[in-house]
């Protein structure tokens, strides 16, 4: 007999993300039950969302936190600080350091990431040896050939969730084209990072018809009418954008633009991967409606991964959900509870964390 769970409280129903109070009943790994009854025994009560999914991370340089900042090229392009640091670090001590960013994630409530992993095929067994002890999160993993060659491309391909790479401007357009052809030939994504130092990749990305497009701080309304045209989707990484010195993201034109706008934390070195910091930061620096925040780090970065049958509560999807106490210093006198959790929660205000269906952390002190 599948176990089951029950939460209480108020939560975020359905795509819009509406505001409800009742009961959520969990059996299996799905949402079995949604209800209105209030008064819910052996309840588990709180603020309900959905878990986080982060939709861009490099945890690879988990190894060198803050370093000294650069200029964009030199600390994470070709031949830059980053990758001299990581050819200089042992296999073991990346590996530690990448277990370490994935339980820190585990805790912070994101049940679901996406690395874009430098290193070909030895990078991406590095990130699977780091994930053997997880068992409360899942990733998407991107892989980036060492060498644009077939030969190379083909063996990545077979162990990864598809390919995430650099700028158009560091690789060579006739090796990005055979990339996206070897992708779509296997059924498996493709992005591509584009308009974070300038609008030069921009276009030539475009036209690769990518899954989604990270950064896009450059981008303008004209290059966000002919991503909606294609398909394609946004992922923002904002409080990296601002540490680099790349500007804000134009979100607001995206969103107008009808895309579907997903947000993650980007490189380790210059940024905790805590989606309560980023929509903390989007919140406050964009002033967009909390509702839309929350979803941009939930449904929609679960939407532009291919996995839509969670980060939203409706019946019969995934049962990957946080209950937030509202009863802890930071989150007691709130008037308005979903702009308190996008705004001011912390991980230290979580009750509970249930992954698939199961109660993977219960704050002792919750009612």
């Amino acid at each position: 007999m599948s176990h089951e769970l029950i939460l209480a409280g108020k939560f975020v129903y359905g795509s819009a993300f509406e505001d409800r109070a009742g009961y959520i009943v969990t059996e299996g790994d799905r949402i079995k039950e949604i209800g209105t009854d209030s008064a819910v025994d052996s309840a588990i009560e709180g603020y309900i969302i959905p878990s986080f999914v982060n939709a861009h991370t490099h945890i690879g340089d988990s190894i060198a936190k803050e370093p000294l900042l650069l200029p964009l090229e030199q600390l994470v392009g070709p031949g830059g600080l980053k990758e001299r640091l990581l050819a200089q670090t042992p296999n073991e001590v990346q590996i530690e350091g990448m277990r370490g960013t994935i339980e820190d994630m585990a805790g912070c409530g994101i049940q679901l990431f996406c690395d874009f992993r430098e290193g070909g095929l030895v990078g991406v067994n590095m990130l699977k040896t780091a994930l053997d002890s997880n068992t409360r999160l899942k990733v998407k993993i991107l892989g980036r050939p060492v060498a644009e060659d077939d030969t190379d491309i083909e063996d990545l391909i077979e162990s990864v969730d598809g390919f995430g790479i650099s700028s158009t401007a560091d690789c060579d357009r006739d090796a990005l084209v055979e990339i996206v052809a070897v992708a779509r030939s296997r059924g498996k994504m493709f992005a591509i990072h584009a308009g974070e130092r300038d609008t030069g990749d921009i276009e030539d990305a475009i036209e690769l018809e990518p899954d989604f497009i990270v950064h896009l701080t450059k981008a303008s309304r004209r290059h966000f009418r002919k991503m909606h045209d294609r398909g394609i989707n946004a992922v923002i990484c904002l409080r990296s954008n601002l540490v680099t010195g790349m500007g804000v993201p134009p979100v607001q034109q995206m969103l107008e633009s009808d895309l579907i706008v997903g947000s993650g934390t980007d490189n380790v070195m210059l940024n905790s991967p805590d989606i309560f910091r980023e929509m903390e930061f989007i919140s406050k620096l964009l002033r967009i409606d909390e509702h839309e925040v929350l979803r941009m780090c939930t449904w929609n970065s679960a939407k532009v991964l291919g996995a839509a049958d969670t980060g939203i509560i409706e019946e019969g999807k995934k049962a990957n959900l946080l209950v937030i106490r509202a009863d802890t210093p930071n989150m007691s006198h709130i008037t308005n509870w979903i702009k308190g959790i996008v705004r001011r929660a912390t991980r230290a205000d979580i009750g509970a964390i249930v992954y698939e269906g199961k109660l993977v952390r219960l704050c002792a002190q919750l009612p």
